[in-house]
């Protein structure tokens, strides 16, 4: 074993974080980092203090043909490690089960993508269908437009539903591993780091080419109004632009499900230990702002009728949803 893989079991065993370890020895967690991706050595003093903190010999750290039964005898746990052992109870990942949770991510993440484009798309027929009654262009009575295009509207959104409850199930064993900290065994830390880099040049160009869609999506509704067409036509230019956001979106999907995987398995990013301790809240303040956005929804659309332009609560919300997030992390980080 090398000093960077020392330092990654050694911090795992006493259950710390990059950024606790890092208090301890004085230094950045950044610093922490580089030692643990072999990017650079800690000085000879880091090397000591830790060597007092895991309880281990510096030339066990230091040697890398070196490990504990060289010397004969165990080495004996210093006290703070042997009292950090015994407070914290850490769920333990093997390497085959960060790799099935990281395969199960790559499975189910296309089909999740696939739930939301339902809910983004689930208006599209009943905006379509009003512009085309309202210039006449096809002849039904409103109420029919109506009830067949709510219709419609639910049984994509029932579709939607039904794909993020089942792909829910199929990844319920991983849970606990966003909510509770974690020690990953020897090699874990090495495959989530290389698969995570692997993924970044894929999940910046997903992201990059969702970013135009969701510029250009407004083009086509703004042309065709400001040309004074007709409604029909400017109707379609609405579904058009819902078209295209469902497009970005399901890239933005795609594209972050590997990385974040790996970062559940770094306890790194949106899954470090202090978020960790704050995701319960989080999810709960989660559902019940959404509870709240379907029933304004639904309010104003059975209220007014107007279904071709009550879909635009969706952006709304999910554009405030983080600005919540933000505030809401800002608070809890604080008091935590």
């Amino acid at each position: 074993m090398i000093l960077a893989d020392k330092i990654i079991e050694e911090r795992k065993k006493l259950g710390y974080s990059q950024e606790e370890l890092a208090q301890i020895l004085e230094v950045s967690r950044q610093s922490v980092s580089k030692w643990e991706g072999a990017q650079s050595v800690p000085d000879i003093s880091r090397i000591i203090k830790m060597s007092e903190v895991f309880g281990v010999s510096t030339d066990y750290l230091l040697r890398d043909d070196y490990d504990k039964e060289s010397e004969g005898v165990e080495i004996k746990t210093s006290d703070l490690k042997e009292e950090a052992l015994s407070q914290r109870k850490l769920r333990r990942v093997s390497l085959d089960e960060a790799a099935e949770f990281i395969k199960t991510k790559k499975e189910l993440v296309p089909f999740i993508a696939f739930g939301v484009d339902l809910c983004i798309l689930s208006p599209i027929i009943l905006i379509l269908l009003s512009g085309l009654v309202d210039e006449k262009i096809i002849s039904l009575s409103e109420n029919l437009v109506a009830v067949f295009g709510i219709a419609w509207l639910l049984i994509m959104v029932a579709g939607g539903v039904f794909l993020f409850i089942t792909m829910g199930y199929k990844e319920a064993k991983f849970k606990d591993l966003t909510k509770v900290e974690i020690e990953t065994e020897y090699g874990v830390d090495g495959m989530a780091r290389e698969t995570r880099e692997a993924a970044v040049g894929k999940r910046n160009l997903k992201i990059a080419i969702g970013v135009v869609l969701c510029i250009l999506s407004p083009i086509p509704l703004i042309t065709f109004s400001s040309m004074e067409l007709n409604d029909g036509i400017v109707v379609l230019g609405v579904c058009i632009l819902l078209i295209l956001v469902a497009c970005a979106v399901n890239l933005f999907i795609n594209s972050s499900a590997i990385t974040k995987a790996c970062d559940v398995l770094l306890q790194e990013g949106d899954y470090t230990v202090a978020k960790k301790k704050i995701a319960p809240t989080m999810a709960r303040i989660g559902e019940i702002y959404w509870l709240i956005a379907t029933a304004i929804y639904l309010a104003w659309s059975f209220a007014t009728n107007s279904w071709h332009m009550t879909w635009m609560v969706w952006p709304v919300a999910g554009l405030l949803y983080g600005v919540l997030v933000a505030v809401a992390h800002t608070i809890l980080g604080a008091e935590n």
